[in-house]
C-alpha cells in the first residue's frame, strides 16, 4: 500500500486518539507573556463572585504588568491578593496592576493572588469555558478561556500542556 494511502488510513484514528489530550490544554501568549491553563470553579445559582486562577510567565527581559481583566460574563473582574495580616487572612484588590518581573512566573491560585469575577451573569458550570480578556501594560490584550472545574477544586483537575502545545493560542 502506498505511503499516502497508509497515512490517510491511520490519520483519523491518530486524530481521535489525540483529541482528549488537546481538549485539556489551553495556553495563550502575547509578546513575552505566556498564560497557562486559566481555570475557575463551578458556582451555585445566584453567586455574586467567582475566583479565577492561572499561571503567567514573563519570558521577556523587562517587567510587565497585568493591568486589567474583563469578561462578558461578569460585571467586572478584579485582581486580588490574599495574605496574612497580624494573624488574620485578608483579601485586597490590586489597583496598580500585578507586577510580572522579567523572567518570572506568577501563579494565581486559591489563597494567594487570584482574579475575582464580580457579578457573574449566570452560574459557571463544570465543563464550560468562561471567556475573558487579560490586558498587559506592554504585551497588550490576550483573549483566554477559563475552564470551569468542580466547585471545591483547589487546583485544576485537568493537566495543562506547555505553551507550545498543539492547542496553544499564540498571538492571542
Amino acid at each position: 500500500m502506498p505511503l499516502s494511502r497508509r497515512v490517510a488510513t491511520y490519520l483519523p484514528a491518530l486524530a481521535l486518539a489525540l483529541l482528549p489530550m488537546l481538549a485539556f490544554a489551553h495556553s495563550y501568549s502575547a509578546g513575552a507573556i505566556k498564560v497557562d491553563h486559566p481555570w475557575t470553579r463551578a458556582t451555585p445559582p445566584g453567586a455574586q463572585v467567582a475566583g479565577g486562577f492561572l499561571t503567567i510567565t514573563n519570558t521577556g527581559k523587562s517587567e510587565d504588568r497585568l493591568i486589567s481583566v474583563s469578561s462578558p460574563l461578569a460585571k467586572r473582574v478584579e485582581v486580588h491578593q490574599m495574605k496574612m495580616d497580624k494573624g488574620v487572612m485578608r483579601m485586597r484588590r490590586i489597583d496598580d496592576g500585578l507586577v510580572l518581573a522579567a523572567g518570572t512566573t506568577v501563579t494565581l491560585a486559591p489563597g494567594g493572588y487570584h482574579l475575582m469575577f464580580i457579578g457573574p451573569s449566570r452560574p459557571f458550570v463544570v465543563g464550560d469555558r468562561i471567556k475573558a480578556t487579560l490586558v498587559f501594560r506592554d504585551a497588550g490584550k490576550v483573549d483566554v478561556e477559563f475552564a470551569v472545574d468542580d466547585a471545591g477544586a483547589t487546583k485544576p483537575s485537568r493537566p495543562s500542556m506547555p505553551a507550545n502545545s498543539a492547542d496553544s493560542h499564540a498571538g492571542h
